[in-house]
This record gives structure tokens, sequence and C-alpha cells, in this order.
């Protein structure tokens, strides 16, 4: 098992998370405290539950968590652009963080899910 801060979607994720605490700061009143806070919130569940996947013989639950949260994200990072509380150039690469995290928390999982059963056969 790797330490959790090596994996490279631990590292993407903290990223990730990095940048929307820096642009959720800009955010007018009305979105800072609700969809801002909700978005950083969603952020550190997201890293909570890499490092809890690491830790994890069956690491696919707390992966299916993972990439909730940053579908939410996602979404709520699309309405703050739609709303002009994120510029494009930030959309883009804050969107472009979310697309490298989702896609190794997809690997991650399909790659845990065949660990899974081959231990399951074997047994």
């Amino acid at each position: 098992m790797a330490l959790y801060y090596t994996l490279p979607v631990y590292k993407e994720s903290y990223k990730l998370v990095y940048l929307i605490f820096s642009h959720t700061n800009n955010f007018s009143r009305e979105y800072k405290y609700t969809t801002g806070q909700e978005m950083k919130t969603m952020g550190v569940n997201l890293i909570k539950n890499i490092y809890e996947a690491n830790k994890s013989v069956d690491k696919t639950i707390m992966i299916n968590e993972a990439r909730g949260n940053i579908e939410v994200i996602r979404l709520f990072l699309r309405l703050m652009q739609d709303f002009g509380q994120i510029s494009l150039k930030s959309f883009v690469e804050i969107n472009l963080s979310v697309e490298n995290v989702s896609k190794q928390l997809a690997s991650w999982e399909k790659h845990s899910s065949s660990c899974q059963n081959h231990l399951s056969a074997k047994a």
C-alpha cells in the first residue's frame, strides 16, 4: 500500500482543492457562503475519501464516494461559471483538474474491482 500523499490522484485532488479555495474567495457574498462553501466541503471530502480508499481493503466504496464528490464539484463549477462567479480562464483551469481527478478515480476503481475479483476467485 502506497502512502496516500504519494498517489497521483491525491496530488491532483489536492491541486483541485487548492484551486477551489483560491477561486471561491472571489465569489460574491451570495455565492461565497453557499455554493462556494459546498464546493470547499466536497473538495475536502474528496481528499478524505482518497485517504480512506487507500487504507481500505475494498477500495471501491470510498472511490465511489470520491467520484460522487467530483461530480458535484463539476456541477457547481459549471453553475458558478454560468452565474459569472468564475472567469472562463479559471473555469477551464479548474475543469481540467476535475477531469484529471475523475479519470484517475475511474482507473483506480477499475483496477481495484479487478483486484477484488481476483482475490474472490482465489478464495
